[in-house]
């Protein structure tokens, strides 16, 4: 499944929500969904930097595809690095330095996060990127 295959299923699924509220709840379960992540892996070289919670993020190449690992200490960012996750995650890098997620923009997220969460959005994105083009 494409990154934009992968969008469009889940901006279908925060359209069954009408209220925020639920939408919220969609995410925290996202993140109650996500794989543990190593304890070993939760360093300061993996923290995301700009982020209000801790989230950390660590990464490694698998046969030409990124696999992205992450945890955080609060619901709602680990509920966004959950979909973050979801989305690139099993990818080659060319296509996560490419990727256009415009399924934050779709689903009103940035405009429904407190402006330190949304920060921490754009530095979680920005770093998993950064990764793909190292990687690259």
């Amino acid at each position: 499944m494409t990154i934009n295959e992968k969008q469009d299923e889940l901006i279908s699924d925060f359209e069954l929500f009408d209220d925020w509220m639920d939408k919220y709840e969609q995410l925290i379960e996202m993140g109650a969904e996500l794989p543990p992540m190593n304890d070993a892996l939760k360093t300061e070289a993996n923290l995301v930097k700009g982020c209000q919670s801790q989230v950390w993020l660590d990464t490694e190449l698998k046969e030409a595809k990124l696999v992205y690992h992450a945890d955080a200490d609060a619901q709602i960012p680990k509920g966004i690095i959950s979909m973050l996750v979801h989305l690139l995650s099993g990818h080659s890098p060319k296509e996560i330095s490419e990727a256009d997620l415009y399924i934050i923009e779709k689903i009103g997220l940035q405009q429904h996060l407190s402006p330190s969460r949304a920060n921490g959005l754009a530095s979680m994105l920005q770093r998993m990127k950064q990764e793909a083009l190292k990687a690259l």
